[in-house]
């Protein structure tokens, strides 16, 4: 889902989008001259795989995300919650996928992993 830089005013804009089943919903507001502020909630679940045992269980999304969007090349290096869209086109699907993959690459226990303490150790 694209929407256009320049189209996004004062007003706050809807969205909302689905994907892998994660739902992102929320709004999209002009904050400054190059700058939108995007304003969401993450909910639904995704699949993950246990960093443990390799079984793959549901995890349940329920999380707010306030990002700044620019349209030009940002100099504030201390402020690492903007996202450069050079094009001109905000593209929600990037970071819906983007905060999934982060989601992915972090470690994750299923239920019975997560209470067991003891050595862990598969031959193949």
């Amino acid at each position: 889902m694209k929407m256009v830089f320049d189209k996004i005013g004062s007003s706050a804009k809807p969205f909302k989008l689905d994907l892998e089943g994660a739902l992102l919903e929320g709004t999209l507001q002009k904050s400054g001259y190059h700058q939108v502020t995007l304003d969401a909630q993450m909910s639904g679940s995704v699949e993950l795989s246990c960093d443990r045992c390799g079984d793959t269980f549901d995890y349940d999304l329920d999380s707010k995300l306030r990002l700044k969007l620019s349209d030009q090349v940002s100099e504030d290096k201390d402020d690492l919650d903007i996202i450069e869209f050079l094009d001109g086109e905000i593209d929600i699907s990037y970071i819906l996928q983007s905060e999934i993959n982060t989601l992915k690459s972090a470690y994750h226990y299923c239920e019975k992993c997560s209470d067991n303490d003891e050595d862990f150790e598969v031959e193949f």
